[in-house]
């Protein structure tokens, strides 16, 4: 409990003192986070496909499209990979993207990483560490944007909806992308946890994935909406207040498992 205080903490007095943004940053149309779910429950066939379609997003001329056609016609982008904890280096650094050399140079920056998973599902690490990535740019935008796709609830960390609500309340928008290809015999409606715990703020929208041929499709149509801050115009997934979800329910299920690798993650 004292982690979760210090962390929520945190994040209120980066909330309450901002640091000032010097004269100098470059004004891009969106700051845009991409946070990918590695942990064990993705196996290596479902993390390549969707490693390949965030390639193949960036490389389209629809995503190249989006990006000219913005005001400042560029965009910052970021991108790490998440599981129980962030590590340091699955992080690839904010990069401005404004021409298709620029977009390729970040495609095969993931293009080259090695497949790597473990265990964990901390969804509201991923959504702090995300939100932190915003106060270490050079930029100015008028949008910050993390983008986050999973294949499970949170189980590791602070309450994701506790995270959830401090990065909106820094004017962070959530979208997220809820992997349904493998879905879990004891964790239903994932689409719905990610619209009631997850996701948030103006604009945002779930984008869930059923099939393994829809990756490529739905992340290049998700980040080309995220780059043109399009609204309305997503058949999303709403929030069903008649399928009310537990927003602990993946920390309470984590009880009962025991795991003889990582202990510490079961206390």
């Amino acid at each position: 409990m004292l982690d979760v205080l210090r962390l929520l903490a945190c994040l209120a007095c980066a909330q309450a003192a901002p640091v000032a943004l010097p004269q100098d940053k470059t004004a891009v149309d969106v700051e845009l986070v991409l946070a990918v779910d590695i942990s064990l429950s993705m196996d290596e066939k479902e993390f390549a496909l969707q490693r390949a379609g965030y390639v193949e997003a960036l490389r389209h001329p629809d995503f190249l499209q989006a990006v000219r056609a913005g005001k400042t016609g560029r965009i910052a982008l970021a991108y790490f990979e998440w599981a129980g904890t962030v590590r340091d280096d699955s992080v690839v650094g904010w990069l401005i993207i404004d021409s298709a050399e620029s977009a390729e140079s970040f495609a095969a920056q993931l293009a080259a990483r090695p497949f790597r998973s473990f265990r964990g599902t901390s969804i509201s690490g991923a959504l702090a560490f995300g939100a932190g990535l915003f106060d270490r740019t050079d930029f100015s935008s008028e949008r910050s944007v993390i983008d986050i796709s999973g294949d499970g609830p949170n189980n590791i960390g602070p309450p994701v909806a506790a995270m959830r609500d401090a990065a909106i309340a820094r004017g962070v928008v959530i979208n997220g992308l809820p992997i349904l290809v493998n879905p879990s015999p004891t964790f239903k409606d994932l689409d719905q946890y990610y619209a009631q715990c997850v996701t948030g703020g103006p604009g945002s929208f779930v984008l869930p994935i059923h099939a393994a041929a829809e990756f490529s499709t739905a992340i290049r149509r998700k980040l080309i909406l995220e780059v043109s801050g399009v609204e309305g115009r997503v058949k999303a997934i709403p929030v069903d207040a008649t399928t009310p979800i537990d927003c602990l329910q993946g920390e309470r299920d984590r009880r009962f498992l025991s795991d003889p690798y990582f202990p510490e993650l079961d206390r």
